[in-house]
């Protein structure tokens, strides 16, 4: 891979681990608090552990959804240096072996820093806590065993997704190293079987979800069903995303005006469906995670001031618990971030010749930049709004399947409107962040660029 894809992919894995390490850690912590303090709350110990081990599952898969799509946008970027490797005697599948073997030893290399940044942050965190009044002395130790399962966990899953995000090494032909290499279309991203795939794992998984609700009015045990329903609902979301995420893009695209730049970039997700959804995908999925633990963790609230009625501090361990489930949550995001930006930086690197052509045809360095940041904000706006919508029905799925045992009966689902405004937020900023260098870099090429690449 490119230095820009290798970075990418060192820092999505030390994210991704760090945020396991840390929220198995202080899952423990709570866990210890919530016992010494109510003297009951072996009950809440062991929903804090499974919340926090179905978050860091969905934190590994989000890790994993990015790796794929930073891999294939970098394979689509190198297309004629594989073809000429391959006219030069090399095999697709050494090629692709190549790349998932690099990726398992940059996955070890960020798993390994990311087990020291979280443990450090766990640490440091309580000890803040601690001082601060805010968490009670728990004599926790932090030398739990199950911290190392997403330092294994991690580097594999970037080995999985680079193998899987390399796929259109086996489509590089020799022939390809002397002819332009255009976006790869329906029948290349996987075509009918692939929706055929999708539409199972949509089905299949929202049964798993059903299952999982009615499980859980008898023992919170549903919320593994429920987890695993999700997983797979969502796994087929993303497989059908090149087909349900251009046109939603072109659709908040046009609301950006009818400006030539504004039209043009809306025109693009439909242009490059595989282009727009690999850059927006991640994103969907770092929302929806956050989305769907605002609302779960605001349930277990409710249900635990039912569960423990009088507990002494339990308002300061709820305030404890939000704060720092939400504070690591966020790090799903800068996962995501990470993705988005290095996807969207790479996209205009390999545009090259069409935007040297747009600069031929008269359009200007600010008309240049323009596109660029509306086409970073129709990414944005989709994935949040499409994250915020998918997060709240998982929650309440989540929530329900792990509290109906206790409620007796439904949960209603509780959307804490601060998250949802740092939310909106967080994708004004990352709009800004996230189009800044590819806007100059694109408003740098030069019209004679169109000539310059057959």
């Amino acid at each position: 891979m490119t230095g820009r894809g290798r970075g990418a992919g060192l820092l999505v894995a030390a994210l991704s681990t760090g945020f396991g390490v840390a929220l198995l850690q202080l899952a423990g912590v709570l866990g210890a608090v919530t016992r010494q303090e109510t003297g009951n709350g072996g009950a809440a110990a062991a929903m804090l552990q499974v919340l926090a081990f179905v978050f860091v599952g969905l934190s590994v898969y989000c890790g994993a959804i990015v790796t794929t799509n930073t891999v294939a946008t970098v394979v689509a970027g190198r297309t004629r240096m594989i073809a000429l490797r391959r006219l030069l005697g090399g095999t697709a599948r050494a090629e692709r072996a190549a790349i998932a073997r690099e990726q398992l030893g940059i996955g070890a290399l960020g798993a390994l820093l990311g087990l020291v940044g979280g443990s450090a942050l766990a640490i440091v965190g309580y000890r803040i806590a601690v001082g601060t009044g805010t968490l009670p002395e728990s004599g926790y130790s932090f030398t739990d065993p199950t911290v190392l399962l997403p330092v294994v966990a991690v580097p594999l899953a970037g080995w999985a997704a680079a193998w899987a995000g390399s796929r259109r090494v086996l489509t590089v032909r020799p022939v390809q190293a002397v002819h332009d290499v255009g976006e790869p279309t329906d029948d290349e991203a996987g075509g009918r079987l692939r929706t055929v795939l999708a539409t199972v794992a949509v089905v299949g998984g929202t049964l798993l979800l059903v299952l999982g609700i009615l499980i859980g009015f008898l023992t919170p045990a549903g919320v593994i069903v429920a987890f695993l329903g999700g997983v797979v609902s969502f796994t087929g979301i993303v497989l059908a995303a090149h087909r349900v995420l251009p046109p939603a893009l072109a659709l908040v695209g046009r609301l950006a005006g009818r400006t030539p730049s504004a039209r043009i970039a809306a025109a693009n997700a439909l242009r490059y469906p595989v282009r727009s959804t690999r850059a927006t995908v991640g994103l969907v999925i770092g929302v929806t995670l956050i989305t769907t633990f605002a609302v779960a963790i605001t349930s277990f609230g409710a249900a635990l001031h039912h569960l423990l009625p009088g507990g002494s501090g339990l308002d300061v361990l709820l305030n404890g618990i939000t704060t720092v489930f939400s504070l690591l949550t966020a790090l799903s995001a800068v996962v995501a971030a990470v993705g988005l930006v290095s996807t969207l930086s790479l996209s205009v690197l390999q545009r090259t010749r069409e935007l040297g052509l747009l600069r031929a045809l008269g359009f200007g360095r600010r008309a240049m930049r323009a596109m660029v940041v509306v086409e970073g904000a129709q990414l944005v706006v989709t994935a949040t709004l499409l994250g915020l919508v998918l997060g709240v029905v998982y929650g309440w799925a989540g929530a329900q399947s792990l509290l109906g045992s206790m409620q007796k009966g439904l949960v209603a689902p509780a959307l804490p409107w601060p998250i949802v405004g740092a939310i909106v937020l967080g994708a004004v900023v990352l709009t800004l962040v996230a189009s800044l260098a590819p806007a100059a870099r694109a408003a740098r090429v030069a019209p004679v660029a169109a000539l310059a690449i057959e």
